[in-house]
């Protein structure tokens, strides 16, 4: 090859990520699919840039698909695949589709984070709002001389909302520098490269915004309340009476920890399904394998290479397979057998295997046999997975011995494996077909228990002596694994930082409101004590009204958070079940969090000495 142009570098955002890129005419050299002109295998990505005079309505786009899927029924007319339009600024979010890249996004994820991000901040309004009302005989004497200096509700209720709304662009300020400094940190957990685009004026509209609205939201009951003091009551020292809004603030600590109990039996969830991931069995034994793709020379040196692997204790226990488990690219309409319903139109996953396959990867095969050298046959024969004896409506035991077959070659099934996951486990297991392998592609080494350093050196010789032009290159197959996951294991780091931030910031407002409640009642504890009232007693009185709220919390918490959770975990075709236990423990641990935080403020209450409190009486 002879490199003809450089390329910018591609955006990280962009779902297109290559090293570099081939004419189709040399890929055609080598390509099956395109030597044949073959229709019916989907190996290719169309892109199409629409003229600069194509208006993109729903008609126009509906007619361009009419038009393509025309074109391809002309050349494949039994073949019952239509093609649909998608925009590229789409493709990251939207649900994956048929033969689609690696690497989407997750609408759901997004949604999430952006709910729970919401969440918080109305945890902080409500926040704002408990202390600002709690607190409201502080400001009840400078609101009644402005009342009686001539001020107006309207100009009352101003001023309290601009106060908020100028907390509110103080904390944005604030909030953009943490999240100035800690970007690296946050790209490092979600595996990401986010930037602060200043110039982009939508986002700046969008967080001033958020920023005015958050200062409305958060001031709005405070002003609403505090500029309805009577001034005469005020002015006399009647403030206790003013009153009224204390089953508003009540609500507003059971929605604070009701948002907190959902958000821990979220992370509760979300760690026992990862676990279930790691721990979960995928068919094949997927510990101390690794791989190496057959590039450059080796391809064409493919029998040297085994001989090479064979004689070597290191290497001897290898197989050959077109695909990885992990990462299954090809799959086929061209698949028949006997008694196939001729109008019924699967799409099928091939990959092709050698003798080695079951062996190496610790495969349990149900019946029938390997692919054997002893067999020269086994060439044109087929492995299938259950799912696919299924879908022919046989079962292990029947299937092994009938026909098959793939892209037009007519062999017999020898052996049934057990169903293993080649998907990740958000996908159901799917029918396989195995043919045997005569092309090459991975060659995957089941190393010795402490003999990987001494494999991959193996290895690494063996390519330098078959394949001196080209890079040694490995990997592993678990590693592979847990990247199919990687998603959800940042899904999982975030929301556990998020979780933490709710719970925090619900506990900063419980205490706030614990230590008024307690300033409130310094005289009432007083005469307690005096009266023989001992100090659990007292802690007793000043938290029992806090648990009341908190159990509140916890009834409507439960059904919520169960929705939730299970609405997630069906986007999943295996997961856990989740157990009473889960809910029952994050109650408590809510429950728990709360008395921690009500307790300081209690304790230092009710051991106060009766005689300072009472000595103003």
């Amino acid at each position: 090859m002879v490199v003809t142009g450089i390329l910018v570098n591609v955006p990280a955002n962009s779902d297109l990520q290559f090293d570099f890129i081939l004419p189709m005419a040399s890929l055609a050299k080598t390509f099956d699919d395109l030597k044949t002109n073959t229709w019916d295998n989907f190996n290719m990505l169309d892109y199409i840039q629409l003229d600069k005079n194509f208006n993109p309505t729903v008609a126009n786009l509906s007619g361009l698909e009419k038009q393509i899927n025309q074109i391809y029924h002309k050349h494949s007319p039994n073949v019952k695949a239509s093609f649909e339009l998608q925009p590229l600024t789409q493709i990251h979010l939207a649900p994956e589709r048929l033969g689609d890249f690696e690497g989407h996004g997750n609408a759901q994820y997004v949604s999430i984070f952006f709910i729970v991000a919401i969440l918080i901040l109305v945890v902080a309004c409500i926040n704002f709002m408990n202390l600002a009302t709690a607190r409201s005989a502080r400001r009840a004497r400078e609101i009644g001389l402005r009342k009686v200096a001539g001020a107006v509700r309207g100009q009352l209720i101003l001023q309290f909302l601009c106060e908020s709304v100028f907390i509110s662009f103080l904390s944005l300020l604030l909030a953009l520098v943490i999240v100035r400094l800690f970007l690296p940190v946050f790209n490092e957990l979600a595996s990401r490269k986010l930037n602060i685009d200043v110039s982009d004026a939508r986002l700046w509209l969008s967080l001033f915004g958020i920023a005015l609205l958050t200062g409305l939201i958060s001031g709005s009951y405070p002003a609403l309340f505090l500029s309805g003091f009577n001034p005469v009551k005020v002015l006399k020292g009647n403030v206790k009476s003013m009153g009224g809004n204390l089953l508003f603030r009540n609500t507003l600590v059971v929605v604070q920890f009701m948002v907190s109990i959902i958000l821990l039996v979220g992370t509760v969830v979300i760690y026992n399904q990862l676990k279930f991931i790691r721990d979960r069995n995928p068919g094949f034994e997927k510990a101390n394998l690794l791989y190496i793709p057959m590039t450059g020379d080796i391809w064409n040196k493919q029998q040297a290479f085994k001989n090479e692997l064979s004689a070597n204790p290191l290497t001897n226990n290898f197989a050959v397979t077109s695909d990885l488990p992990t990462d299954l690219g090809g799959w086929t309409l061209s698949v028949g057998w006997d008694g196939k319903d001729p109008h019924s139109q699967m799409s099928f996953p091939v990959v092709a295997v050698n003798e080695d396959f079951t062996n190496t990867f610790k495969i349990k095969l149900l019946n029938g046999r390997s692919f054997s050298r002893a067999f020269k046959a086994d060439s044109n024969n087929y492995m299938i997975n259950e799912k696919m004896a299924r879908i022919m409506g046989l079962n292990a035991n029947t299937a092994v011995g009938k026909s098959l077959t793939l892209w037009g070659n007519k062999g017999t099934i020898v052996g049934v494996v057990k169903d293993f996951n080649f998907k990740p486990v958000q996908q159901a297991i799917e029918p396989l077909v195995m043919p045997f392998n005569k092309m090459g592609g991975f060659v995957v080494v089941r190393t010795l228990p402490g003999k990987t350093s001494a494999t991959i050196q193996a290895l690494a010789k063996m390519s330098q002596q078959l394949n001196p032009a080209y890079p040694f290159t490995f990997d592993f197959l678990d590693q592979d694994l847990s990247n199919l996951y990687k998603g959800e294991q940042q899904m999982s780091n975030i929301f556990n930082l998020f979780a933490a931030l709710g719970i925090f910031i619900s506990c900063l407002g419980l205490y706030g409101l614990s230590a008024f409640m307690a300033e409130q009642r310094t005289k009432e504890i007083g005469v307690r004590k005096v009266l023989g009232a001992s100090v659990l007693n007292l802690v007793y009185l000043l938290s029992s009204g806090i648990t009341r709220l908190i159990l509140i919390a916890i009834v409507i918490a439960i059904p919520l958070s169960w929705y939730a959770v299970n609405s997630w975990l069906a986007g999943f075709a295996y997961h856990i079940s989740v157990s009473w236990l889960v809910f029952f423990t994050a109650s408590v641990a809510a429950l728990g969090i709360a008395w921690i935080t009500v307790s300081y403020e209690s304790v230092k209450a009710a051991i106060v000495n009766p005689i300072k409190s009472l000595r103003t009486e």
